[in-house]
C-alpha cells in the first residue's frame, strides 16, 4: 500500500497537469463560442444546442453504465488483480457496443420523430436540423465507445496523457471555429460535421495511447462473464436513476425551454453553460485528480484517509468555485457584453443563477465517489435520484404559467440543497461517517466564508460604473476578499502555516 503522503504527492501533481491544460481549454473555449456565436447567428446557436441536448438524452442509457465502469475499474486497480482487470475492461467493451445499437435504434425512431413533430424549430430549418442530429448522434456514439479508455486513463492516474489529448481537442476545436467562416455549405451544417470529426480523431488517439500502455487494453476478449456482467448491470440498474434524474435536469429542462420560450432563449442558456463550464473544470480537473485515490483507498480499507479526502476536497473545491464565480458574479452584464457582440435576452440570469446551482452541486461530489465505491447505491439512487427528478415536472409547470425561463434554475438549486442532506444520511447508515462533523468542519465553515466574501463586493458594487477600470477594481475586490475569507476563516492554523512556509520559501529564493 503506497503511503497517505505519496498520494497526496501524485494528487497535487496531477491537479496542476489538469490545471494547465484547463487553462489553455478555458481561453479557446471562450474564443470559439463567440466566434461561434457570431458565425451561426443566435438562433442557429441555440438550435444546435438544444438538438445536441436531445440527442445527450440517450445517455440515460449509457451515463448509468458508464459509473459502474469508472468505478470497477479503480476498484480492481486498487485490488491489484490485474487478471480481473483485463476481463472488466474487456466486458465494458462489450456493453458500450450493445449500448450504441440500442441508442441507434432509439434514436432514429423515437428521436427523429421528437426533433421533427414535438421541437419549436423554424420550418426553413428543419432540414439543416435534421442533419445536425445526425451528426450530433455519430459524434456521441464515438464518444460513448471512448468511455473504458478514459476510465482506464483515469484509474492509472495517467493525468498527463489525459491532459495532452484534450488539449489536442481544443486546437481541433479552435480550427473549426475558423473553417466554420468559410464554410462551403450551410454553416450550422458543417459545424456539426467537423465537430464529429474531431470526436473521431481523439478516439483513435485515445485507443493508440491506452494499447500501448495498458496491458487489459491490448486483447479485448468480446465475451461472456455471467457473474461480473450481472454486478456491473446492477450497479448501473441502480445508478441509472441517477444518470436520468441529472440528465433530465440539464438536458430535459433545455428542450421544455425550447417548446416555451423558442429557440433563442436556448442560445442564452447555452452561452451561460460556456460560462460555468469554463469555472467548474477547475473544480472537475481537482476531483479527476482525487476520486481515484477516494476508490482505491476504500478498496485498501483505508478507510481514515479517504474520509479525511472527502472533508478537505469538499472545502477546496467550494473554495476554489468560489474564488472562480465572485468576478463573474458581479461582473456579469459587463463580461457578457465585453466577451460577446450580441447578448440574448436572459443571458445574465442565467449565468449567476448556474453559478449558485454549482457551488450547491460541488459539495456532493467526493462523497458521492466515496458512495460509489462502496457499490451500496440502491438507497441513495432511489431516493437523490426521485428527488431530483421532480426538476422537470416542476419547470413544466412554472413554464406553464408563464414564469421567466430562469425559474428552471431555481428550482434546480432548491432541489440540489434538499439532495445534499438525504446523501449524508443515507452514507452513514452504510460507513462510519459524521454528519455533525461534517456540518461543523465543512458546511458551517464554508458558509461563513462564503458571507464575509461577498460583503465588500455587495457594498461596492452599486458604486461602481459599466466600464474596464471598474471592472478591473471590483474583480481585484472580489479577489482579495475571497482569499482573505478563506485564509482567515476556512483554513486551520495547520493549513495557514503551510501557506505561509511555502510563500516564505518562494519570497527567499526570488530574493536570492
Amino acid at each position: 500500500m503506497s503511503s497517505n503522503s505519496e498520494n497526496n504527492k501524485r494528487i497535487a501533481k496531477n491537479t496542476i497537469l489538469l490545471y494547465v491544460r484547463m487553462l489553455f481549454m478555458m481561453i479557446v473555449s471562450l474564443y470559439t463560442s463567440r466566434v461561434v456565436l457570431n458565425a451561426l447567428g443566435v438562433e442557429d446557436y441555440g438550435l444546435y444546442n438544444v438538438i445536441g441536448g436531445l440527442v445527450v438524452m440517450f445517455n440515460l442509457l449509457s451515463g448509468s453504465l458508464s459509473s459502474a465502469i469508472s468505478r470497477f475499474i479503480t476498484y480492481e486497480l486498487g485490488k491489484g488483480d490485474k487478471e480481473k482487470l483485463s476481463l472488466i475492461f474487456s466486458s465494458s467493451m462489450t456493453i458500450q457496443i450493445v449500448l450504441v445499437l440500442i441508442i441507434v435504434l432509439l434514436a432514429e425512431t423515437i428521436g427523429l420523430w421528437f426533433l421533427n413533430s414535438q421541437m419549436n424549430i423554424a420550418e426553413q430549418r428543419i432540414e439543416a436540423a435534421n442533419w445536425v442530429f445526425q451528426f450530433s448522434l455519430l459524434t456521441f456514439i464515438v464518444n460513448i465507445i471512448s468511455i473504458p479508455y478514459n476510465a482506464v486513463i483515469i484509474a492509472h492516474e495517467r493525468m498527463s496523457a489525459f491532459a495532452y489529448i484534450s488539449i489536442i481537442e481544443t486546437i481541433g476545436k479552435l480550427l473549426i471555429a475558423y473553417f466554420i467562416l468559410i464554410s462551403p455549405i450551410d454553416k450550422l451544417i458543417f459545424y456539426s460535421i467537423l465537430m464529429c470529426l474531431v470526436s473521431c480523431i481523439i478516439r483513435y488517439i485515445y485507443g493508440k495511447y491506452c494499447n500501448k500502455h495498458f496491458e487489459e487494453c491490448r486483447h479485448i476478449r468480446f465475451s461472456y462473464n455471467k457473474k461480473l456482467l450481472n454486478n456491473m448491470f446492477r450497479f448501473a440498474g441502480w445508478n441509472f436513476i441517477g444518470s436520468s434524474s441529472s440528465l433530465l435536469r440539464d438536458q430535459g429542462i433545455n428542450i421544455l425551454i425550447n417548446i416555451f420560450c423558442g429557440a433563442a432563449v436556448n442560445a442564452a442558456r447555452g452561452i451561460a453553460i460556456q460560462v460555468n463550464t469554463a469555472i467548474t473544470s477547475f473544480i472537475n480537473n481537482f476531483m479527476t485528480a482525487v476520486n481515484p485515490q477516494i476508490t482505491k483507498s476504500y478498496a485498501e480499507n483505508n478507510k481514515g484517509y479517504m474520509n479525511m479526502l472527502i472533508y478537505k476536497s469538499t472545502q477546496y473545491s467550494y473554495y476554489l468555485i468560489l474564488l472562480l464565480s465572485l468576478p463573474v458574479f458581479f461582473n456579469t452584464e459587463y463580461i457578457l457584453q465585453l466577451w460577446l457582440k450580441t447578448v440574448p435576452e436572459f443571458t445574465v440570469e442565467f449565468v449567476q443563477l448556474i453559478l449558485i446551482l454549482s457551488m450547491t452541486d460541488c459539495l456532493y461530489r467526493p462523497l458521492l465517489t466515496a458512495h460509489l465505491a462502496t457499490g451500496n447505491i440502491k438507497s441513495l439512487q432511489i431516493v437523490v435520484g426521485g428527488i431530483n427528478l421532480l426538476n422537470l415536472p416542476i419547470s413544466f409547470v412554472f413554464l406553464k404559467i408563464g414564469m421567466p425561463p430562469y425559474i428552471t434554475i431555481i428550482i434546480a438549486i432548491i432541489l440540489s440543497a434538499i439532495c445534499l442532506f438525504f446523501r449524508f444520511y443515507l452514507y452513514k447508515r452504510i460507513e462510519q461517517f459524521s454528519i455533525r462533523d461534517f456540518c461543523i468542519k465543512v458546511l458551517f465553515n464554508i458558509s461563513l466564508v462564503t458571507i464575509a466574501s461577498v460583503i465588500f463586493p455587495f457594498l461596492f458594487k452599486p458604486l461602481m460604473g459599466n466600464n474596464f477600470a471598474d471592472f478591473i477594481l471590483l474583480s481585484v475586490l472580489c479577489l482579495l476578499n475571497g482569499v482573505c475569507a478563506i485564509i482567515f476563516i476556512g483554513l486551520n492554523e495547520g493549513e495557514r502555516s503551510f501557506i505561509k512556509k511555502k510563500a516564505l520559501s518562494i519570497f527567499y529564493k526570488k530574493k536570492i
